[in-house]
């Protein structure tokens, strides 16, 4: 397999602000997926007297949640038109949508659906981290 020395794009977003993106995307994840992967680890145990001995700091959980994930729409919905159809576009070809040959296209369409939702869109994807990942290593950035 020959890799290609020149690129025939240059991205406005930096492939850091990106890692950044992912790292936030990475710890919405695992905020969320904690919660589900023992399965029974929120179960509430009854003494006999029948009172709850459990305690749940779901108030605090449930806060640090949202509060990455506010910080990751706040910082899509900052970026401009170009590093937000930018990013669109690297997480569909992380996801297989297109492959790094087609990174015009790929962009061309992230552009032609451009509106104030890309955030909603992206914290729409359920493995956004990887796609993007993935995207980046793709077109070797």
């Amino acid at each position: 397999m020959q890799r290609r020395l020149e690129k025939d794009w240059e991205l406005s977003i930096g492939p850091d602000t990106v890692r950044l993106f992912i790292l936030k995307a990475k710890a919405l994840s695992a905020a969320v997926n904690e919660d589900y992967a023992g399965g029974a680890e929120h179960e509430v145990e009854l003494d006999g007297e029948a009172h709850a001995n459990h305690h749940h700091d779901g108030l605090a959980e449930e806060s640090s949640e949202n509060l990455t994930e506010e910080e990751l729409r706040e910082l899509i919905n900052d970026l401009n038109v170009d590093e937000a159809a930018e990013l669109v576009a690297l997480a569909w070809v992380g996801r297989g949508d297109y492959d790094a040959a087609e990174w015009v296209d790929a962009l061309a369409a992230a552009r032609e659906r451009a509106n104030k939702r890309t955030a909603k869109y992206l914290l729409g994807m359920p493995l956004l981290a990887d796609w993007l990942e993935e995207g980046l290593e793709a077109i070797g950035a």
